[in-house]
């Protein structure tokens, strides 16, 4: 793979005013570039400053100075690109940033595209493919879950258990190699039994890997959970009370909310989207129909199901409807309005799907709202938030990869069952382990790279 050789210039801040905004540069030219427009309170010209060490003075063109800057250099190869990196710390307005971008490329240096800082630190082999996945994940973290899961894969956790996988596959591929070169050399059913061992050992661990994506991806993305219930049971009152704050407008007349209302909010680590739906019942007009439309598209997408019923009442035909509607996801039951002493039990003794859970609260006066979090993060990690024990993995695209890998070994074990010969289980061997060296960016084609690079932000 092509190793480009020119300089690259990109704002590592985010655009608009600010206190500071930083200026990278990387590339051969970022040294001699900063010596024709970077003077040193100290006089200290560029090619004499240390690495790593912040110089006070201002960037000064033939035409005029034009801030008063720090300035640091990164030599190489000890810098995040393996090569020679400068910075620019600024003040954070559009001329000052604009003058000294152009001062830069006035000099040769080249407008960087989005992710070309990372993904020369990956094509220099600083980081492998997952890793510098990893740094955007990081950067889009919107909950410190998030961000613990995303940071273990930019150390390495996950590279590091894929590459052992593979150190596996090779010497699979090696034995079977021996094996068909001396042909002489009789392989026992023994030896072809323990050879299959191996394999479903490592198939069961890329299974674990691949179920674990589920949970990745909420971590990443967030858990979308729909709240719904008919008319008046305090739909809106929940949605309140888990924001803390009167986002949703609750009224005692039935169907109130009319369309969709998503909010977003974090609960013990867990990026939640939270949708308050309109009231499922019989709609009286368009608009109302409309609203129940998007409920029943809303519990589709979702996640979680909250379903709320009021046990000061008897379950009307609604809540019947919608136990139907929502049977095979996973729910919680939230029997509200425990506040009011009218009590109906028959909602209580109702026997709801064995895999929905039960909780009693007033949503209108906030008891038992921090129960409902708990049970919330519960019904993700089944009790066991272990992120620092075990790899996850967060991104799809490493999901279809795991996948695919999978189905290579479950067919090198079904060859192995029909005694077909060894060179054929190979094959399979092999595939599983090309396709997870596309994780790591070992046997990527360069087209996905690019792909993957640019979705990154400007200036990373």
């Amino acid at each position: 793979m092509e190793i480009i050789q020119d300089t690259i210039v990109g704002i590592a801040t985010p655009p608009g005013e600010g206190g500071i905004s930083i200026i990278r540069m990387s590339g051969p030219a970022s040294l001699s570039i900063l010596q024709e427009i970077f003077y040193s309170k100290r006089n200290i010209a560029p090619f004499q400053m240390k690495s790593n060490c912040l110089y006070y003075g201002w960037i000064q063109t033939k035409i005029k100075r034009v801030d008063e800057v720090l300035a640091v250099i990164m030599r190489k190869p000890f810098s995040y690109t393996r090569e020679d990196v400068v910075e620019i710390h600024c003040h954070g307005g559009m001329i000052p940033v604009r003058d000294i971008i152009h001062a830069t490329v006035d000099r040769g240096a080249r407008i960087a595209d989005p992710g070309e800082f990372t993904k020369r630190a990956f094509l220099h082999g600083r980081i492998d493919l997952s890793q510098a996945e990893a740094v955007m994940d990081l950067i889009r973290s919107k909950t410190d879950l998030a961000a613990q899961t995303s940071l273990e894969q930019l150390e390495g956790r996950l590279s590091s258990e894929i590459t052992a996988l593979q150190n596996q596959l090779l010497d699979m591929l090696a034995f079977i190699e021996v094996s068909l070169d001396y042909p002489e050399e009789d392989i026992d059913s023994i030896r072809v039994s323990e050879l299959k061992q191996k394999v479903l050992l490592i198939e069961q661990s890329l299974q674990k890997l691949y179920e674990s994506s589920d949970t990745g991806r909420i971590i990443r993305e967030g858990l979308k959970t729909a709240i719904i219930g008919r008319p008046n049971v305090g739909k809106s009152s929940l949605l309140n009370a888990l924001l803390k704050q009167n986002r949703a407008i609750v009224t005692d007349i039935p169907g109130t909310t009319r369309d969709i209302l998503e909010e977003s909010l974090n609960i013990k680590g867990l990026f939640i989207r939270i949708i308050d739906t309109a009231g499922i019942r019989e709609a009286e007009n368009m608009i109302e129909a409309l609203g129940v439309d998007r409920t029943k598209e809303a519990i589709k997408k979702a996640d979680l199901v909250l379903f709320v019923v009021d046990i000061t009442d008897q379950l009307q035909y609604e809540d019947w409807e919608i136990i139907k509607m929502i049977d095979e996801k996973p729910c919680i039951i939230i029997g509200n309005k425990m506040d009011l002493k009218q009590r109906a039990d028959a909602v209580v003794e109702i026997l709801f799907p064995k895999h929905w859970k039960w909780i009693e609260l007033s949503a209108k006066v906030g008891t038992g709202i921090h129960e409902l979090e708990e049970m919330i993060a519960d019904s993700i990690f089944h009790g066991r938030v272990k992120i620092a024990e075990e790899t996850i993995i967060s991104n799809t695209r490493h999901r279809q990869v795991v996948g695919k890998a999978i189905q290579s070994l479950k067919q090198a074990i079904d060859t192995m069952d029909q005694k077909l010969p060894l060179d054929f289980v190979s094959i399979d061997i092999k595939d599983a382990w090309q396709s997870l060296g596309e994780i790591t960016g070992q046997t990527v084609v360069e087209d996905i790279i690019d792909r993957i690079f640019s979705s990154f932000c400007l200036g990373k």
